[in-house]
Order: structure tokens, then C-alpha cells, then sequence
């Protein structure tokens, strides 16, 4: 473990030309003459770039009905609906009119259009319905353009309408298309409903051991922040305001130690009358998926029997399905190109005492966690040897006026040595992407050479492990036959990160050569690997399902460092050897 560094409308389609039967003149043959009309104006004009709208097209080929069509046969409601820009619905002339169409399930609704032929409404309302009976209106206007219009809306429902009120022209009201767009319904896919939404729980720890542990971290999306009982007692609960009524279809759980041994998931309507869709007395803790089905606006946990002795705590409570009123969560990061390009590098080609790049690493000078003993210092450790590579050399080397843990060989609590660390913080963070390094290690007791990244986020206040760190080479000086990568996290840490020791072929030093460490880090997890060979692999969905939260799906930086002492390789000896270099060729990213 390292621990934390110190800073570290489409164009609109026209009807074909009217027919004349004989000498009669009717009233849709002078609507359509008018409709004709209209075409003086240039074309240019009329075209209309498509609307985009994030979500799926829910409407099409559903069954719509209509209150009047002027033809059943020429005109009906399923034309409104077919994704033919060359048919449509038309209705009688008079007011009120409405076209509706049946999704099939409820679905949240996030954009409708209208394609308008010349008989279009001044007036009229967007309106979304649970049974076909009762409606909402979603939206309303009494100064429709006609022509092609893209409503954002916000609503939930299996029935949507439009219900015209006044007529634009004495005709009734026709639409060339009628489009839908949203989440659920059937094929529109179950979607994360619970996401920014209100939480109230049966009590809230704030303390030094779960800072602000309240209900709206179990919705935040943040795997490394998480709500907690304030008591440590049954039952437990707490519950989630998806906005408006929803079809629940899944909820995911992903718990702290303290979690549920028994528990229900409940919907309501209400927040005071609940209905059990799921029971188990047999709760396994860390990730749990559950398959559910109920409807309510209301989603809670309620715990009856604590696992231990301590109350109930979610790192996330997730839930999904249709209707709702959810917020559109961040989009997740991308993972890398298939094959990754080159994206940043460092060749370290300047001429011999040429410090880093300041464009690319910064300096962290100060003392180091874990005990150690050395004192890293701003740069002048650090530099180039003329020959590509870095060199990064431990020096035996007071710094006065500098404190470090007693140093076994003199005693004192100056540090005694001098080392480099340096990172990309501010200069380069990224997510994802293939890393590597081509490092040769030193030999000797109490040395301790990385190479590592941190969540950026650490930057900004947040605390270690909390932002994560992946070590992706950790070598012992004392065993120069044996290489770590590790990761750490809130769930797992120090000594109880997730990890693995590996060596070379034949039993062969590290120190005796270069070797290129790399890691391959993508939304599945991160595969290690030495000079490329496999040798260590972390599944994302393994570790949530075992180990707790996997919190690796965000920005890091790079770090580069030399340790003298700590916890972990214990202190330099008599026969260490000083000055000792670690040197790096280069490090690399691809994405």
C-alpha cells in the first residue's frame, strides 16, 4: 500500500396533388388546394433538420384511436403513428379533437412530436394517462406554429394524447406524424430511476466514523460514499421518492458490512401504506441484484435483523424500471479504443541533469506516509541521465528541520534520507486505458519503489482510500525477487487491498534488469501484467460481488516514487547501499 500523497421535423412530406371528381368541389378538396397553396412559399423554408431526442421512439406501430377521423379508410389514427411521412390522421371539423396511443405499459415520457399538416391546432394539450381515463396534461399551448414541433415534456404513462381545443383554420385537425419518445413501455428498457432523487431513512450516522451518512448518498451514484443507521438497532429502513409513480423491475443493493440478514423491499404510493415485493431472512450482504415487480412512487428497504452488531448501511441503492420522474444520470466513461492509441507518454530523452518536464509532473516534496524516513525533495532528486532514461536516486541525506520516525541506525527524528516523487496531478488524469512502464528497481533493505495512480478526486479534498488508489508495481528492496499490484478502496485496503505478489521466470532479480509493468484498465476491471505476461487479473463484477464497492471508474493520475523505511519494507540497514537509483525509461498511455 502506498496510502495518499501528500498533494497528491423532418422535411415535411407532401400529399399527392387532389383528385377532381367531375365538376364537385368539396371541402377537403379546397383544404387540400389551400394546403397547396402554400407551396409558393420556398422549400428551403419548409426543411426542417430532424429532431433528436436522447431516448427511444416508443410509438410507433402502437395502437392509436382517435375521436373522429374525416375517412376511416384514407385517414385513420394508425397513420399518425406508421413512421410514414406520407400518410396521416385527419379529423372532423369542429372542437374538441383528440388522437391517443396506447404504449402498452408506462413509460416515462421525455419528447413528443408533431408533424402538422395545414389543418393544424392553435390550442391544444400534450396529455399522458396510467388507464386511457384519467389524464395529466404535460404540456399546453394556445399559440401552435403548426409545422413540425419537438415538445420536451416530462410525464409519466401508457397513454399519451394530444387533445387539440381550437382549430388553426376551419378544418379539423390532421397530423402527418405523431411521435413518442421516452423510457419503458414494451422494448423501451427498464431504466435507473432512483438517481438524484429525495431519500428519507429511519436514522442517519454524522460522525467521525461515517461523516454525513445520510439517505441521498445510497442515490448519488458515488461508490465510495454511503448512507448508515445512526442507531444500531431493528428495524432499520430507508426509502427512495422516484418522483412519480413507477413499474419497478430491479433494485440492486450494495452493502456495507453492516447490512441486512433479513430485510423487505416495499413500494408506495404514498410513503404510508407499503406493499412487500421481495422478503428473504437469508441477506448476503456486499451486491445483491434483485429481480422485482411492483408499482408504487415509494421504494424501501426495511431491515429486521442486522448481520452484526452494528445498524444498516448502503453504499448504493439502486432502483430501476418505468414511469417515475428520473434525472438522466452522468453518461459512464468510455472505455478504450480497440487498440488503444498512444495518448500521453514520457520518453525521458533530455540531456544528462534535465529535470522532468514541468508540462507533464509535478514535484511532491515533503515526508511520506507509513512511516518512512525519507524526505522527498522538490526535484533534486530527480532527473535525466542523458542516456533516456529517469533517474530517481535515494540519498543518505539529512534534511534539517524536517521530522520522520526515529531512524534505527542514528536514532534521530531529522529524516535522514532524501528521495524523488512526482506525479501527473492537474497535468494529466484520465480514466481507462492501457499503462505502462519500463522501471529497473533497486536492491537493498528498506527501499521501496512504486509505480501507482490515484483517483484525481483526491486533489480536491477527498479523503484516501476514498478516492481509490491501483498500485501497479510495488517492489520490496529487501526482495528483489517478488513484484505487487494492488488496489485499494474504502471496502478493502492496506494490508486488506486487493492484490497479488508475482515473480519473474526462473526465479530471476528485478533489479538486475528492466521490466515493463503495464496494466489494461477498462469499465470491466484492470488485467496486470509483467513484460507482457499476465499475471494478475481483477474483475470488476468479482470484487463488488465479494469485496465491496469497486470506486475505479473515474479520473487518476500517475505517480512515480522511491520510499526509504515504512510500515511495510521496515528501515535500511548498514549494508544498504546509498546513493541507490530507481530508473524508468518511460512511461506510457493509451486509450
Amino acid at each position: 500500500m502506498r496510502g495518499a500523497s501528500t498533494l497528491l421535423f423532418r422535411e415535411r412530406s407532401l400529399e399527392p396533388s387532389p383528385q377532381f371528381d367531375g365538376d364537385v368541389v368539396t371541402p377537403s378538396l379546397l383544404r387540400r388546394l389551400a394546403a397547396l397553396a402554400a407551396l409558393v412559399i420556398p422549400l428551403s423554408l419548409l426543411a426542417v433538420p430532424p429532431a433528436s431526442a436522447a431516448d427511444p421512439l416508443l410509438s410507433q406501430g402502437r395502437p392509436a384511436t382517435a375521436s373522429s377521423t374525416e375517412s376511416a379508410a384514407a385517414f385513420p389514427a394508425s397513420a399518425a403513428v406508421d413512421g410514414d411521412a406520407g400518410t396521416r390522421w385527419s379529423s372532423a371539423f369542429s372542437d374538441p379533437q383528440w388522437i391517443q396511443v396506447d404504449l402498452g405499459a408506462t413509460a416515462a415520457i421525455s419528447q413528443v412530436e408533431l408533424s402538422w399538416e395545414a389543418a393544424y391546432a392553435t390550442a391544444f394539450q400534450i396529455q399522458v394517462s396510467t388507464d386511457g381515463a384519467s389524464w395529466s396534461t404535460v404540456h399546453s399551448t394556445t399559440s401552435g406554429t403548426g409545422g413540425n414541433q419537438a415538445l420536451s415534456v416530462s410525464g409519466s404513462g401508457r397513454y399519451v394524447r394530444v387533445l387539440g381545443t381550437q382549430r388553426a383554420t376551419p378544418w379539423g385537425y390532421s397530423l402527418w406524424e405523431f411521435k413518442v419518445y421516452g423510457t419503458g413501455g414494451p422494448g423501451g428498457g427498464e431504466r435507473l430511476l432512483s438517481y438524484d432523487k429525495p431519500g428519507v431513512a429511519s436514522s442517519s450516522q454524522h460522525d467521525a466514523n461515517c461523516w454525513e451518512c445520510t439517505p441521498a448518498r445510497a442515490f448519488d451514484l458515488d461508490p465510495a460514499s454511503r448512507w448508515a443507521t445512526a442507531a444500531w438497532s431493528d428495524p432499520g429502513w430507508i426509502y427512495v421518492d422516484l418522483g412519480a409513480t413507477a413499474q419497478v423491475s430491479k433494485v440492486i443493493l450494495q452493502w456495507d458490512p453492516a447490512y441486512a440478514r433479513s430485510f423487505q423491499l416495499q413500494t408506495s404510493p404514498d410513503a404510508a401504506t407499503w406493499t412487500t415485493i421481495y422478503s428473504t431472512t437469508s441477506g448476503t450482504g456486499f451486491k445483491q441484484t434483485l429481480n422485482v415487480s411492483g408499482t408504487g412512487r415509494y421504494v424501501r428497504m426495511y431491515g429486521t435483523q442486522r448481520a452484526g452488531a452494528y445498524g444498516y448501511s448502503l453504499w448504493e441503492f439502486q432502483v430501476y424500471g418505468t414511469g417515475g420522474n428520473p434525472i438522466t444520470p452522468p453518461a459512464p466513461p468510455q472505455d478504450p479504443a480497440d487498440p488503444p492509441a498512444l495518448v500521453w507518454s514520457d520518453e525521458f530523452n533530455g540531456a544528462a541533469g534535465t529535470k522532468p518536464d514541468p508540462a507533464k509532473w509535478r514535484a511532491d516534496p515533503g515526508t511520506g506516509p507509513n512511516n518512512e524516513l525519507e524526505y522527498y525533495t522538490d526535484h533534486d532528486n530527480a532527473s535525466m541521465d542523458g542516456q533516456g532514461h529517469l533517474v530517481m536516486e535515494a540519498r543518505k541525506q539529512a534534511t534539517p528541520g524536517s521530522a520522520c520516525p526515529p531512524d534505527p541506525l542514528t536514532g534521530s527524528t531529522t529524516c535522514q534520507y532524501t528521495s524523488a516523487r512526482m506525479h501527473t496531478g492537474t497535468k494529466f488524469h484520465f480514466t481507462y486505458g492501457r499503462v505502462e512502464a519500463r522501471i529497473k528497481v533497486p536492491r537493498g533493505n528498506g527501499f521501496w519503489p512504486a509505480f501507482w495512480m490515484m483517483g484525481a478526486d483526491f486533489l480536491t479534498g477527498r479523503p484516501w482510500p476514498y478516492n481509490g488508489e491501483i498500485d501497479i508495481m510495488e517492489v520490496l528492496g529487501k526482495d528483489v525477487k517478488t513484484s505487487y499490484s494492488t488496489v485499494h478502496a474504502p471496502a478493502y485496503n492496506g494490508g486488506g487491498g486487493i492484490g497479488s505478489p508475482y515473480t519473474l521466470p526462473n526465479g530471476a532479480d528485478y533489479s538486475d534488469d528492466f521490466h515493463v509493468w503495464a496494466a489494461d484498465w477498462d469499465s470491466k476491471g484492470i488485467v496486470y501484467s509483467l513484460d507482457g505476461r499476465t499475471v494478475f487479473t481483477i474483475s470488476k463484477d468479482q470484487v463488488e460481488q465479494t469485496r465491496g464497492p469497486w470506486i475505479f471508474d473515474h479520473p487518476f493520475y500517475l505517480i512515480l516514487n522511491l520510499a526509504v523505511g515504512g510500515d511495510w519494507p521496515g528501515p535500511p540497514n548498514a549494508a544498504t547501499p546509498f546513493p541507490s537509483r530507481m530508473l524508468v525509461d518511460y512511461v506510457r498511455v493509451y486509450r
